[in-house]
């Protein structure tokens, strides 16, 4: 069975509609499906439903993997992904991806000790960042160093995963003529893929693991590919009053009861609107209260979380009132 080169799924010219198809009658020598073409030359956006995929993922590698690279973008660090990470049973280290995105406000050793200590993770943590080409050679001497052949590279959507393997191909080979496909779009890749770098090494990329619960639709792509920043994400400090209420994307609402400081950690192509009334906008969403102890991190997942300093109480209105997490600053 020949696999896409781009993707990982199984190459057909019978169905259209399925995954792996190509229009092409000769399937031995074909190296690409329509769909990575699509994604690759015409930025085409396709919603592609993987079911159960974070089981598979998880399955398949605690039975073959003997080494992973796990990576969370800075945004996504939360307590569903990190248990992720600790459900893989191999040996293993964690990548904080985006490194370029990372403010500078944000002393990198005070990150991997709180994560140690907050999450407790034990295995060895590592920034990195494919867009500025920063720490990429420091992943490859780990593994050289520890002669590992084979090594798993996994991860949410959007985490980077794919870009970090064509980085570290391009490494080897300067002239990389078959790429894996990368698109903002979660579920580009399909399956997972064999990539030989070296005569000493081969990369294994991996769908993406998705979260449970997200403030977008699927088919929303405008939406996913602004949370996902494309350059140095710049914190914005909002002072509230008595009555305050901050409104992203018209998808959420949160009211705040005192006067406090917000500071929002998520892309700055996403829509925040501050507003000092008791209007009804977005009020027929779901309703939910939270108590927010003094200097905590109001996680949202899929976008990132806001610092807020002072203990308060918020009403949230929301399209999804699954995707809040209270933690213990960050800072």
């Amino acid at each position: 069975m020949n696999k896409c080169l781009g993707c990982g799924a199984i190459l057909q010219n019978k169905d259209k509609s399925k995954v792996g198809y190509t229009p092409k009658t000769n399937i031995e020598d074909t190296k690409y499906c329509e769909r990575c073409f699509k994604i690759t030359n015409y930025n085409e956006k396709f919603i592609t439903k993987l079911n159960n995929i974070n089981n598979y993922i998880l399955e398949e590698v605690n039975k073959k993997a003997k080494y992973v690279y796990f990576m969370i973008d800075f945004l996504n660090i939360n307590e569903e992904t990190l248990q992720t990470f600790k459900k893989i049973k191999c040996s293993k280290s964690l990548i904080i991806s985006k490194l370029d995105i990372i403010p500078k406000s944000i002393n990198k050793n005070k990150l991997i000790e709180y994560l140690k200590t907050n999450y407790n993770i034990k295995e060895n943590i590592y920034f990195q960042s494919t867009k500025k080409n920063l720490n990429t050679k420091s992943l490859i001497n780990n593994l050289e160093e520890q002669h590992i052949k084979t090594c798993y590279i996994l991860g949410y959507a959007n985490s980077g995963k794919s870009n970090l393997i064509n980085k570290i191909n391009g490494f080897y080979h300067e002239d990389i003529k078959y790429k894996i496909t990368t698109s903002s779009i979660p579920n580009t890749t399909i399956d997972f893929i064999n990539i030989p770098v070296s005569e000493y090494l081969t990369l294994i990329d991996s769908p993406g693991f998705n979260l449970n619960n997200v403030i977008y639709k699927e088919d929303e792509y405008s939406l996913i590919e602004r949370t996902n920043p494309k350059k140095y994400l710049k914190p914005i400090t909002y002072q509230t009053k008595e009555i305050t209420s901050f409104i992203i994307e018209d998808k959420l609402r949160i009211n705040s009861n005192s006067n406090n400081s917000f500071t929002f950690y998520i892309s700055n192509e996403l829509n925040i609107k501050r507003i000092f009334n008791n209007d009804d906008k977005l009020t027929n969403l779901k309703k939910i209260e939270l108590s927010i102890p003094d200097n905590s991190d109001l996680i949202i997942k899929s976008l990132g979380f806001i610092n807020i300093k002072k203990a308060c109480k918020l009403t949230i209105y929301t399209t999804n009132d699954k995707i809040f997490e209270i933690r213990n600053s960050i800072f």
